[in-house]
């Protein structure tokens, strides 16, 4: 009776998380396994077989299964309980909310229910990064070149909200000694600068000429269809002025968000 009632406390632990629910879906079929191998003496070898390729192609299965999910949804296998603090977890998606807030602000701000649940669905498909001790490496650094960088206070507080932090640059030179010596995720670049109306594309197409595919993106004073087209035309993977759609661009590039 007693270990009943702690298979059952277990039970209701796994069961908070995605990845207790696949533990404890685990648990169970190998224990029915158990149960039909304990009377397996009375299953002919034909009936057998099925249970035998079950029991071996079951893990791998899972496995398949697991690193996929990791790989490609590793945010949403947690629950705010896995934080250690579940007030941490609101505060993060919170915060990175707010920042976009403030950033759409010098546009067009979100004035609609609907728009604020858009930005915090945005927010939770990037992935929490309280279970992760720091960014890996430059897997979540970005380059961002612009020749005023307190314009995008804001934008880049939602990024490190999310766990990407950055290093920044104000000239295209500048930006190619740091990009010489340096790996990125991502590449956020303005357009014009003091250097020149089209210094963004200068840019770009330096670091394309020399063989560096890393993601580049635009995020200047133009939404407009054509220069997207021109953008890709010279390499790169977008040209915004929206900074919902730079945080659901860039971080769908580094961190896999969908």
């Amino acid at each position: 009776m007693s270990d009943t009632k702690d298979f059952g406390e277990t039970a209701k632990g796994l069961a908070r998380n995605p990845l207790g629910i696949i533990a404890l879906f685990i648990v169970l079929v190998y224990g029915f396994a158990c149960l039909v191998t304990a009377f397996s003496s009375s299953f002919t070898a034909e009936q057998k077989t099925p249970l035998i390729y079950f029991l071996v192609g079951f893990p791998v299965l899972v496995l398949s299964v697991f690193c996929w999910l990791v790989s490609k949804h590793s945010g949403k296998l947690f629950a705010p309980e896995d934080f250690k603090n579940e007030e941490n977890y609101m505060k993060m998606q919170m915060s990175a909310v707010a920042s976009l807030t403030l950033a759409s602000a010098k546009s067009q701000p979100p004035t609609t229910s609907l728009e604020v649940e858009h930005l915090v669905e945005m927010v939770q498909h990037a992935k929490p990064t309280a279970t992760s001790p720091a960014p890996d490496g430059w897997r979540r650094q970005v380059l961002w070149v612009d020749d005023r960088p307190d314009n995008n206070i804001h934008e880049r507080s939602a990024f490190e909200s999310v766990g990407i932090t950055f290093t920044l640059a104000e000239s295209t030179n500048e930006a190619l000694r740091i990009l010489s010596t340096r790996k990125f995720a991502a590449i956020i670049s303005d357009m014009g600068r003091r250097e020149g109306p089209r210094e963004g594309y200068v840019l770009l197409d330096a670091v394309r000429s020399g063989g560096d595919q890393t993601p580049f993106f635009f995020y200047a004073s133009s939404n407009a269809p054509q220069h997207k087209r021109e953008t890709a035309e010279h390499g790169g993977q977008g040209c915004t002025n929206n900074p919902q759609e730079l945080f659901q661009s860039v971080t769908r590039a580094i961190l896999g968000a969908n």
